[in-house]
């Protein structure tokens, strides 16, 4: 019995393995960072249905890392960089809605088709959305569930852009929720978030 509860145990860990590397192998191809959509699609072409089989969020990131490692090096590296400094000159153009950066592009696990993630505070929404009318940039308009606890969660208005070939997605708070990050759909955890001097001091590091 004992024996056949380890067996049980290794083939799970196994395809909980397989799974998170045919999802990072998605992620870094396709672009989205999804973690749910990758999980999915990873256990459907893996034939795979066991719900105890499907890794953690945190499983396939350290998949993804390995994954751009192996296949990307310098070229994603290289891309983490760009988009960073793409992030210092937005986030200067927006120190009125002191933004933080947030997601892939701070955490190094972003590639060439990633969207710069940014927090920005308001009292009230228009606030940015006039700031962006003014500065005659157009964006799409989202609402996106964010947890703020385990208990908790908040409909977030999102502001999707491109500037200079740069895809941006702004996630407008309320200015009470700069001391309390929300939850990260990877670890669970408060979200990590970069103000500018942050930011500019990965740059110069």
């Amino acid at each position: 019995m004992h024996q056949a509860r380890q067996h049980s145990g290794a083939r799970a860990r196994e395809r909980r393995h397989r799974v998170a590397h045919e999802a990072a192998r998605w992620m870094s191809q396709s672009g989205i960072r999804d973690f749910q959509l990758a999980k999915r699609k990873a256990a459907m072409l893996l034939g795979i249905h066991d719900e105890a089989c499907l890794p953690r969020n945190s499983e396939i990131e350290e998949a993804l890392r390995a994954y751009q490692r192996l296949f990307s090096g310098d070229d994603q590296s290289q891309h983490v960089l760009r988009l960073r400094q793409a992030a210092v000159e937005a986030m200067n153009s927006l120190q009125a809605f002191d933004p933080r950066l947030t997601g892939a592009v701070l955490d190094g696990t972003a590639d060439a088709r990633t969207a710069v993630q940014l927090h920005v505070f308001v009292d009230a929404i228009f606030e940015f959305d006039d700031f962006l009318q003014r500065a005659g940039i157009k964006a799409l308009q989202r609402v996106r569930k964010l947890k703020l606890d385990r208990v908790r969660t908040v409909d977030v208005d999102v502001r999707l852009l491109t500037v200079d070939g740069i895809d941006f997605d702004i996630a407008v708070l309320p200015r009470d929720y700069i001391r309390q990050a929300p939850l990260s759909p990877v670890t669970e955890k408060p979200m990590a978030r970069a103000s500018l001097k942050q930011v500019s001091a990965l740059l110069e590091g």
